[in-house]
């Protein structure tokens, strides 16, 4: 009795077989009961990412990009106002030396 538990525990050839690789021998690959389970565990997935505030990774990519070139745009408008107010800070100081 014991080494028939061992056979099914560790296959034919005395290699170990994970539960996954047993419960798929007992169940077979093609049991329209796993395929409905699957189905449906596949289904409600779905349906709690759906429900949760999720998006896609390529739309998540494409926002990161925009926010980034929006970084950039933003740095180089403040580098161009800080350029004109100096400017406009040394024309005002010719002005009143005048």
């Amino acid at each position: 009795m014991q080494d028939e538990d061992k056979n099914t525990a560790n296959g034919e050839g005395g290699q170990r077989r994970s539960p996954a690789d047993l419960f798929e021998r007992l169940l077979g690959r093609d049991n329209p009961v796993i395929e409905q389970l699957d189905k449906n565990a596949r289904l409600l997935a779905q349906s709690a990412l759906s429900k949760l505030d999720v998006v896609p990774r390529s739309e998540f990519d494409a926002q990161s990009a925009v926010l980034q070139r929006t970084r950039q745009r933003i740095e180089e408008l403040e580098d161009k106002l800080e350029a004109l107010s100096l400017q406009l800070e040394n024309v005002e100081k010719g002005r009143s030396s005048s």
